[in-house]
């Protein structure tokens, strides 16, 4: 009996344990550095006198106002408005292109599919910083060959870098490198539908263009709405491409986006509690934004579902 105990108790227990490991990286690596982050973040340095001398700087309770701080922080709120400009280009074209390529990729006329898809998929690859200074010196007229084949053709040698057309640079690198990895996950998502579906619509008369628009779109929805998801995240936490085409460029200030603007505030100018405050106002805006708009998908589905039920 007391043996039979024990291995109902390790059968039961198995699972805790190997989730176990996963368990304390996420509390080490990402539970406790958030909780740090709103803990700096209602506080802040309060300084006596001319802040010198033991106990001239304390660390006191602050409250919401490193939060009201940051939402009343005219850069931080243009930032934000840059980095909407940014993604209403970034997110439909970079998921556009993705399900196009991952429709014709599944057709079956299609040839050298393998290669084809690697070589999409390549650029997602290349980390975001190198990207990056891949193509700011493509966009600088001294050194790049776009430019000097523009000016043997006697074209218009537009500044990329410079004005409305720096949404179009940025997006450029973020389209580059991110539309093969969403074409992965949407193809991926069309290879598993069934071959029986498309069978079917051809019996019924349906081309490829409608088997494409009402057959397979509508099934790998749930695939782009996790590419959106994503893409939404990733837009609104737009970094390393802004801060890398600095150097190249006067229009890109330091505080180009919101989370640029945490890293000046934390490291510019030593404000660590602004800074963490900043920090958490991105993650909830991201939350909130991602989050909504899953709800949103997934009361269209349970709408849908309903409707289909009813007929």
């Amino acid at each position: 009996m007391t043996s039979a105990r024990r291995t109902s108790y390790g059968v039961k227990g198995a699972p805790y344990a190997f989730l176990l490991p996963a368990t304390i990286l996420f509390a080490l690596f990402f539970a406790l550095p958030i909780g740090y982050a709103i803990w700096l973040s209602l506080h802040k340095v309060q300084v006596k006198g001319l802040g010198l001398g033991s106990g001239a700087r304390q660390e006191v309770w602050a409250g919401l106002e490193n939060y009201t701080d940051a939402l009343s922080d005219s850069e931080f709120l243009d930032g934000a408005l840059r980095v909407l400009g940014y993604g209403a280009i970034v997110v439909p074209v970079m998921l556009g292109l993705a399900l196009v390529l991952a429709l014709m990729l599944d057709s079956d006329k299609v040839r050298l599919a393998p290669f084809t898809r690697l070589a999409i998929f390549l650029p997602y690859a290349v980390p975001g910083v190198v990207a990056a200074l891949l193509w700011g010196f493509l966009y600088l007229p001294d050194v790049s060959p776009f430019y000097f084949v523009l000016d043997k053709l006697g074209l218009p040698q537009p500044d990329l870098l410079d004005g409305g057309g720096l949404y179009a640079a940025l997006s450029n690198i973020a389209i580059w490198g991110g539309t093969g990895f969403n074409m992965i996950v949407i193809y991926t998502s069309l290879q598993a539908i069934p071959a029986e579906v498309y069978e079917a619509a051809k019996l019924d008369g349906a081309t490829p263009l409608q088997i494409a628009l009402r057959v397979k779109i509508p099934m790998v929805a749930p695939s782009l709405v996790l590419t959106f998801f994503f893409s939404i995240i990733a837009t609104l936490q737009v970094f390393s491409e802004p801060t890398t085409l600095k150097p190249l460029t006067n229009s890109v200030s330091t505080t180009w986006s919101p989370l640029m603007k945490v890293y000046v505030d934390a490291f510019g100018k030593g404000d660590i509690h602004g800074a963490a405050a900043g920090a958490v106002v991105i993650a909830l805006a991201t939350l909130v934004v991602s989050f909504g708009f899953l709800r949103a998908a997934n009361f269209r589905n349970r709408r849908d579902v309903s409707e289909g039920a009813a007929r």
